[in-house]
């Protein structure tokens, strides 16, 4: 039964919630002036109405001292002057899925521009990894201003390299094609590029585009994609509250909205290819750069402003897959980082120990009914991660190999073929 997603200004009267036969729950994205303040969903029969006055005191007792911090910032935060702000590429790396890729576009030419500078170029590049048909080349052929690249080696970090290459942005912002950008998705990274400009990594708030299945509500009340409401910057070797930071490098953001400064990650060697290669290994990539701009001792800002919405899983079968991929995923990052960061290794053992007993502490709870995840959702993860501790990065590494070999023979062949027919 589908949970209707309304959003709410507190700076606007209240409404009256609705709730209608067919539905059993709301979720609710509070904002103030636009600005994303907190997310909750609430179960509600069906048939129901959450009149103003009961909103109100809901806002009161979740958002109050986020709300009085926003009108106290207001209060002194100086006029913003206006800002030369960097150029932007925005990569969106897509595979036969024109259908999403089209809303994610669209969503992206409608995003506003901030008040305190315009971007001095803006680019957008589709990057069609391996695909099956010309259905996407055909699409982006349609869209003005959007520019399609191909990139023939299939996997997403592959895809994720070829837009690097082809940027020119001083910024590149990557963007899965199963989101939607907020309105205010620009403003909020040239807003965390000024407050944080000598940062080399920025990642965003990522909320629910829809909440129609049961799996889509399962996946976000466990908590979904979700780092919070607060901007946070993280910087050095240490964190005070983390004994196993930057190891745990899930904390950062999620792949699906994040950007780079573009000079930086060709510094830092581009996106790990063995890593997010697909349906082999489908994860881990990200956690590897945001670790990896960490560990060369650069600043990482997340900003919820900076938001995106996320059609998560519909399926039941593919979101337990997604969890698999996820212990796969972090599992291969943390066997890759433990042999090539040795300084780190005492820490990586200790995350390791620290993420089974964790798992295996909410699969108890789950047995018992006390946590939203069913036990076989966390033994999927569970499992995903044993495979992943158990060489998947070698096993990767050597697949990758094999399609860059396989790559480089097609284009000798056509390199000869070309001679020949001269």
């Amino acid at each position: 039964m589908p949970y209707p997603i309304v959003e709410i200004d507190v700076t606007q009267p209240l409404p009256v919630i609705s709730i209608s036969e067919n539905e059993t729950g709301v979720a609710i994205i509070l904002r103030r002036k636009g600005r994303p303040i907190d997310f909750w969903m609430e179960a509600m029969p069906p048939n129901c109405e959450l009149p103003p006055e009961d909103l109100s005191v809901q806002i009161s007792e979740r958002a109050k001292l986020k709300l009085l911090g926003e009108n106290i910032s207001d209060e002194l935060m100086p006029p913003r002057k206006a800002w030369r702000l960097p150029s932007l590429t925005v990569a969106i790396c897509t595979k036969d899925r024109p259908e999403l890729l089209v809303r994610c576009l669209k969503s992206v030419q409608a995003t506003q521009y901030p008040d305190f500078g315009t971007p001095s170029f803006i680019e957008t590049i589709v990057i069609d990894n391996a695909p099956s048909d010309e259905a996407t080349r055909a699409l982006v052929g349609s869209m003005p201003g959007v520019r399609y690249t191909c990139e023939p080696k299939p996997g997403l970090d592959f895809a994720r390299n070829r837009a690097l290459r082809e940027a020119t942005g001083e910024l590149l912002a990557f963007l899965d094609d199963d989101v939607v950008v907020d309105r205010r998705w620009l403003v909020g990274l040239m807003e965390a590029w000024t407050e944080n400009p000598d940062a080399v990594a920025y990642t965003g708030l990522v909320l629910p585009y829809e909440l129609a299945t049961e799996a889509q509500i399962l996946f976000e009340k466990a908590g979904g994609f979700r780092r919070g409401f607060d901007k946070l910057r993280y910087h050095g070797q240490t964190l005070s509250n983390n004994p196993l930071y930057p190891c745990g490098a899930g904390i950062f953001g999620a792949g699906a909205n994040m950007a780079f400064q573009r000079e930086k990650l060709i510094e830092l060697g581009g996106f790990d290819e063995a890593l997010d290669t697909g349906r082999p290994l489908p994860g881990g990539g990200d956690l590897d750069i945001f670790y990896r701009v960490i560990r060369a001792g650069y600043p990482l800002v997340y900003e919820p402003q900076y938001m995106v919405f996320h059609q998560h899983r519909r399926e039941i079968k593919a979101l337990r897959r997604q969890y698999w991929s996820w212990g796969l995923g972090f599992m291969a990052f943390v066997g890759k980082s433990y042999h090539s960061d040795p300084p780190k290794r005492s820490k990586f053992l200790r995350l390791i120990l620290w993420w089974f007993k964790d798992r295996l502490r909410y699969l108890k709870g789950s047995l018992r009914g006390r946590h939203e995840l069913p036990p076989y959702m966390v033994l999927a993860e569970l499992w995903g991660g044993v495979i992943g501790l158990l060489g998947e990065y070698s096993r990767s590494s050597r697949r990758i190999k094999h399609i860059r070999a396989i790559h480089m023979s097609f284009i000798a062949t056509g390199l000869r073929l070309c001679i020949f027919l001269r």
